[in-house]
């Protein structure tokens, strides 16, 4: 498996697997509105303007992770991590974290999860966010993480 600098040909597959990834968190939850499986090729266009996108592929080739941020104001935003079901737990999302980090570097990062994913939320604690927010929404809530660049 190599990280990467995704392309802009990598898009419909980047989508494809954030489709794939999110839709277990919609079945469990029945949730079939949250904002990952309603993005369209055109909004991941015009994101892919303004972020810095990084995907993980396998040996065969195909991309099984993607991770997406940009840089505003001295701070890194993180979004959209995503891994291939049949590679979770692997250390590909840490992975992936790391390399947009290395890739948008600032003072502050910031990440945030659905508060209905705990296991996202432990990943990100353990790679040294700190909760700072929570937010509320009619079905769902999120919890924003933080950490300080100390190089």
């Amino acid at each position: 498996m190599v990280i990467i600098t995704a392309n802009y040909d990598d898009l419909q597959s980047i989508l494809d697997l954030q489709y794939l990834a999110f839709q277990r968190e919609a079945e469990e939850f029945n949730d079939f509105s949250i904002q990952p499986l309603n993005q369209t090729i055109d909004e991941i266009k015009n994101e892919f303007e303004k972020f810095k996108f990084m995907k993980a592929i396998d040996d065969d080739g195909r991309i099984i992770g993607s991770v997406r941020g940009y840089v505003n104001d001295g701070t890194s935003y993180i979004c959209t991590l995503i891994v291939h079901p049949d590679f979770q737990g692997k250390g590909i999302g840490t992975q992936l974290i790391s390399a947009i980090e290395s890739i948008n570097q600032a003072p502050r990062y910031e990440i945030h999860s659905s508060i209905r994913c705990p296991q996202n939320i432990k990943l990100y604690e353990h790679l040294k966010f700190i909760k700072f927010r929570e937010t509320q929404t009619s079905n769902n809530g999120f919890v924003y993480l933080e950490k300080y660049n100390v190089k």
